[in-house]
C-alpha cells in the first residue's frame, strides 16, 4: 500500500470521478440507473457474509460504501444534501434509538434492546408530517 487514504479521499475521488474531467461512465449516472449495481453490490456483502469470507467482506463493503458515496454526490450536485449530512443524520439516529447505550435507558437483553429500537423507530415515524 502506498497511501493511506482517509474519507476525505475517498469524497475527493467520488466528486473527481462525476467531475468534468471524470469518467464517462460515473457522470452519466443517476439514483435510478444505479439501482442495479446498489442491489448486486448488497447481494455480494450478503454472500461474503454467508460464506464467512472476511477478505471478500471487506471489498465488498468498500463497494457498497461506495455505492453510498456516489448517490450522495448525485444529490450533492443537485444541492438536495451531501455525505456529510447522511453521515450526521445516522449518527443522530443511532444515539437517539440507543438510549440505553447514549442515556440513562436500562436493557436488560438483546430482544429488548430491538423492541426499544422498534418503540423509537414508531414514535418517530407517528411524528413525522
Amino acid at each position: 500500500m502506498d497511501k493511506a487514504y482517509t474519507f476525505k479521499d475517498l469524497t475527493d475521488i467520488t466528486a473527481k470521478l462525476r467531475s468534468e474531467n471524470g469518467c464517462t461512465w460515473d457522470r452519466a449516472q443517476t439514483h435510478e440507473s444505479l439501482i442495479p449495481c446498489l442491489m448486486e453490490e448488497s447481494g455480494e456483502v450478503r454472500d461474503a457474509i454467508v460464506n464467512k469470507d472476511d477478505e471478500n467482506l471487506c471489498e465488498e463493503l468498500g463497494d457498497l460504501l461506495f455505492q453510498v458515496m456516489i448517490h450522495s454526490q448525485i444529490a450533492a450536485e443537485r444541492g438536495a444534501f451531501t455525505v456529510d449530512d447522511v453521515v450526521q443524520g445516522i449518527c443522530e439516529k443511532m444515539v437517539r434509538r440507543h438510549p440505553h447505550v447514549f442515556g440513562d435507558r436500562k436493557v436488560n437483553s438483546p430482544e429488548e434492546a430491538l423492541a426499544l429500537w422498534q418503540e423509537i423507530k414508531k414514535r418517530e415515524k407517528s411524528e413525522k408530517p
